[in-house]
């Protein structure tokens, strides 16, 4: 008998082009139309993560929330396990966290590029998950240095830790390293299928894989994917997802036949409709599990 692949978990997101104080709204309509979960992104100088995920969480009853992604080289690890912690008891279970490298380019504007990104993100990632974990964490590295520092308030659960990253080194550290691997968006399909036999390769089948899909709907849908890729460094037609219903119900069968496992749909920058968008992936998600 053949295997049936999961329905992915579906959700929206929220990308910091647009205003902040359109959150609460949109994080009540993801909810609203059914959605399993709603991403923020950190994203120099735009918006914080934890503020917006704070914002989102608070707003609603029922969804995930993520992170994607915390930059390391921005944080404090102390300070982002304390925030972590801080939002995982008020909202347990719903707090998905992540942390990567950071834009190089952004991280050296502020001063803290890092000579090893890999060597830094090793010593961060197992800090900051001991800490959640209510450890007392002493370490004396290149990038992390703590002394007998513990929370007083540790997540119990600790929410599971997402890890980005797009080099094959920084792909098998993530996976190696997290509780998931979370792709950066507009990627190809070669890349998502590269990218989960990594992560399957280190940790095995089932790790949790997110994937960012440009998406739109409705006249012009494909002109405006096509218009949005080049913003993210990509080329029109080497991905994102255009069209109706049955459209977008294939692409999320394919890139679950690809190892996604949390699949969000990010609106382009000139989405006329954004409240109508949203309920339409609630329309998705529902045919899906028809």
């Amino acid at each position: 008998m053949r295997a049936v692949t999961p329905v992915p978990a579906l959700g929206f997101c929220f990308v910091p082009t647009l205003p902040p104080e359109a959150l609460v709204h949109l994080a009540r309509a993801v909810e609203a139309a059914g959605l399993d979960e709603l991403w923020v992104w950190e994203d120099c100088f735009k918006q914080s993560g934890i503020a917006s995920a704070g914002v989102a969480l608070a707003s609603t009853d029922r969804i995930r929330v993520g992170i994607g992604l915390m930059p390391t080289p921005l944080r404090n690890v102390a300070l982002t396990a304390m925030e972590v912690a801080t939002l995982a008891r008020q909202f347990p279970g719903r707090l998905l966290p992540g942390i990567g490298h950071g834009v190089q380019e952004w991280m050296g504007q502020v001063g803290v590029r890092p000579r090893s990104p890999l060597g830094l993100l090793e010593e961060y990632a197992t800090a900051l998950r001991a800490l959640l974990d209510g450890q007392s964490v002493t370490t004396d590295g290149a990038y992390v240095q703590l002394d007998a520092v513990q929370l007083d308030w540790p997540p119990t659960p600790a929410p599971p830790l997402f890890i980005g990253g797009t080099g094959p080194r920084s792909v098998d550290q993530a996976a190696r390293l997290g509780d998931g691997y979370l792709l950066a968006n507009a990627r190809t399909d070669a890349e998502i299928a590269d990218a989960s036999a990594r992560v399957t390769a280190v940790r095995g089948i089932g790790h949790p894989v997110g994937a960012v899909e440009i998406a739109s709907t409705g006249p012009g849908a494909q002109a405006r994917v096509d218009a949005e890729l080049p913003f993210w460094g990509r080329e029109p037609g080497t991905s994102g997802t255009a069209g109706d219903l049955e459209v977008f119900v294939a692409t999320v069968r394919r890139l679950a036949g690809l190892g996604v496992t949390s699949l969000a749909f990010q609106p382009t920058r000139d989405e006329p409709d954004l409240d109508g968008f949203v309920r339409f992936l609630g329309e998705v998600r529902t045919r899906l599990l028809g």
